[in-house]
């Protein structure tokens, strides 16, 4: 009797925990402080006219330059520390590699128009200067910064072929109107990466210009500019990108501001653990803007009709979607990457920067994604990715000639082209953040979880839907 009394008593006790465990947990997690995520926004500087500070004439972007330096006289070193400049981060250890890897715009591949090199005049006209059209530009001339770019307030300011100033801007009134910059200042290059609006990332298009409140909470209901949170020091702006960037040093993040218990409900508070921000808040991606998701290289070349949207003979195939609902995977901040002269499997999808995590890493959280995929141009005998030359003399986009093109943009990469090429399939992924709605409008429990929830809770390592099935034994993950 007494060991049945026992045993019943140690049931009783252990239904209790599981049923009640989950509530003590919830008001636990109410209880912890809520801060004032405005406490922790920046105050932006005041605005200083220029009108009556700069005289011109100016001959060129580099005068304009001299101009600013009279005052600002440290602006054009800080900036040429920063990777807005180098196109490059520092040497970091990477897993599996046995020498640190620096990697930036200025090296790294992608499967949108491939890389930079040997195709400077075009790719650079995004640059934070003035003059890089090849490899021997002086990344030590200040006079090679651009102010403008990121100050202009008059909304005339355009860039041409390797960052030099467009013909028929008005450098004075450039000048004369700098100030704080905005969203369009920001914009006007990570908005259009990759050819157009919307191209690259599907959470940044020109829509962001003058948002709704519904498009995106903090740029519409409460006016964010860029900088606000990507705050900026000494030129330095917060922020990485794991599709250029090997770690998360610098990285910036919601908690930045909303700080201590940020949802009045602990049943959500108690996801935090394992559901990044944006996986709730951001329900889908290119809502106003179609963004592209697949492009189709091996099709190029052909004389048929041309559309932006579904082709052109310069650059292939694509395949462009509206209000998309991302891709899940976990993400710790880091990711594998591709680099050129990395042997790759044509037989299989090569992954360029796939995100790293798991449900076994604690560091990592369910992240939303907008996974790129398309066909590009290999080596067939060394089995590696091509850097091929599209732009400029001898470029595929002036000749269509694919050999050529390989020939001269592996010359430039310094790497082996054994004279037969192919396309194979890649996948890019670039995360989702921006398009934040509002709290109303974010996604609820059903969305995730049921029949018709969006989450593929397999292949993210889970036996089935947590609420069914529970968590891993190794990770109390919700």
């Amino acid at each position: 009797m007494k060991r049945q009394s026992a045993s019943w008593l140690w049931g009783l006790g252990l239904t209790a925990v599981l049923l009640l465990g989950p509530i003590v947990y919830a008001l636990a997690i109410h209880r912890r402080p809520q801060a004032n995520p405005w406490d922790h926004v920046p105050q932006r500087r005041a605005h200083v006219g220029h009108e009556h500070l700069i005289e011109g004439p100016f001959a060129s972007g580099q005068d304009v330059t001299r101009q600013c330096l009279r005052c600002h006289e440290d602006a054009a070193r800080q900036v040429m520390a920063t990777t807005h400049w180098t196109w490059e981060a520092k040497p970091v250890k990477v897993a599996g590699r046995d020498e640190p890897v620096a990697l930036g715009k200025k090296s790294a591949v992608n499967n949108f128009c491939i890389g930079i090199q040997s195709n400077w005049t075009k790719c650079t006209s995004c640059h934070a200067g003035y003059g890089w059209s090849d490899a021997e530009f002086d990344f030590l001339d200040e006079h090679h910064v651009d102010c403008l770019v990121c100050h202009d307030q008059t909304g005339g300011y355009v860039k041409g072929a390797a960052g030099e100033v467009a013909k028929g801007v008005d450098l004075v009134a450039v000048a004369q109107s700098v100030g704080v910059p905005k969203r369009e200042n920001c914009g006007g290059c990570h908005f259009r990466g990759g050819g157009g609006d919307a191209v690259k990332h599907g959470d940044l298009d020109t829509s962001l210009y003058f948002p709704s409140a519904n498009l995106d909470v903090h740029m519409g209901k409460f006016d964010f500019l860029c900088i606000d949170c990507h705050r900026t020091d000494h030129h330095v702006i917060g922020g990485r990108s794991m599709t250029v960037s090997l770690d998360a040093a610098g990285q910036i993040a919601c908690t930045d501001c909303h700080r201590g218990r940020v949802h009045d409900d602990g049943r959500i508070e108690s996801h935090l653990s394992a559901v990044a921000c944006q996986t709730c808040h951001i329900p889908h991606a290119a809502t106003r803007e179609a963004t592209k998701m697949h492009w189709d290289w091996s099709a190029a070349g052909k004389d048929e009709p041309e559309d932006p949207h579904t082709y052109l003979k310069i650059k292939g195939r694509f395949v462009y979607e509206l209000n998309i609902v991302p891709e899940y995977y976990w993400y710790n901040g880091t990711s594998d990457r591709y680099l050129l002269g990395d042997t790759m499997d044509p037989h299989t999808v090569t992954s360029l920067n796939r995100p790293r995590g798991s449900v076994d890493d604690p560091t990592a959280k369910i992240f939303p994604f907008k996974v790129h995929r398309g066909k590009q141009i290999y080596d067939q005998v060394h089995n590696y990715l091509i850097q091929p030359k599209t732009a400029g003399k001898g470029g595929y986009w002036e000749d269509f000639d694919w050999d050529q093109a390989a020939r001269l943009g592996m010359e430039t990469v310094g790497l082996d082209y054994s004279g037969q090429f192919g396309f194979a399939e890649t996948e890019m992924y670039w995360p989702i953040t921006h398009l934040v709605v509002p709290k109303e409008q974010s996604l609820q429990c059903a969305a995730c979880h049921g029949e018709q929830g969006r989450m593929n809770w397999q292949a993210l390592g889970y036996p089935g839907d947590p609420i069914k099935w529970g968590a891993r034994s190794s990770e109390p993950r919700p």
